[in-house]
């Protein structure tokens, strides 16, 4: 049974931390669903209410697009280990691209990569 919690606590923090692969879900009333992975020590939780992720070339910006809509984005993390969960965090999310001002604030949470294309925040319902 799901269980819903306020904030991130440090247990999720951790169980996220320890993930190499998360995924994205974005969609519009009148679109196909983007389900995406993600990786490459791309993600950071910046407190308990709010997560992002630095988005990379080599696909397309469906996300960018989903978003700019209506916003709603779900992200999971799944693991099937000695101590197996699966993580889902809902809510909104907005895009930060170079010329935002919120750039200068978010960038240096990140490594350097390849490919840096924005940086995608999600606001945790």
């Amino acid at each position: 049974m799901a269980r819903f919690y306020p904030a991130l606590d440090a247990k999720h923090r951790a169980f996220i931390a320890e993930q190499k692969l998360f995924f994205t879900a974005s969609g519009t009333a009148d679109s196909r669903l983007n389900l995406s992975p993600k990786g490459m020590d791309s993600l950071r939780v910046i407190d308990g209410q709010h997560i992002a992720y630095l988005d990379l070339t080599g696909s397309g910006n469906e996300t960018a697009a989903h978003l700019k809509h209506d916003g709603r984005m779900t992200m999971m993390w799944c693991s099937f280990d000695a101590d197996p969960l699966i993580l889902r965090l809902y809510g909104h999310g907005h895009v930060v691209r170079r010329q935002d001002a919120a750039w200068a604030e978010l960038h240096p949470h990140f490594a350097a990569l390849p490919g840096e294309r924005q940086i995608i925040v999600l606001d945790i319902d």
